[in-house]
């Protein structure tokens, strides 16, 4: 496993486990950050059996989530987060670089 300054809470690392499970022929979630988004940028959630070369692996008991080398440049020392709430299911990333977010929670600026 490769260090990061990305980490998964229990939730999103039991989530995520049983999404991949779910799915055979899918190892891993990949999160990317993409331009876009009411407020710049936009979070980007895939399921991937591959691993690109320039991927960096956060894992946690049984989950594994690959994000891409230029996404962690804007993900630096965020959480990925589960979410259970009466707005419903959703996962979460509390990013300390993001100076504004836009209410759907997957949209931010830096």
């Amino acid at each position: 496993m490769t260090e990061t300054s990305v980490t998964l809470s229990d939730a999103a690392a039991k989530r995520i486990a049983a999404i991949v499970g779910a799915d055979s022929g899918k190892s891993a979630l990949r999160v990317s950050v993409e331009g876009g988004g009411c407020s710049g940028f936009s979070y980007k959630f895939d399921l991937t059996d591959a691993t690109l070369d320039d991927d960096v692996v956060v894992e946690k008991n049984d989950a594994k989530v690959l994000i891409d080398s230029v996404s962690l440049v804007y993900m630096a020392g965020s959480e990925i987060d589960f979410v259970d709430n009466l707005l419903g299911q959703s996962f979460e990333i509390r990013n300390p670089n993001a100076v504004a977010s836009c209410g759907c929670g997957t949209s931010f600026s830096i």
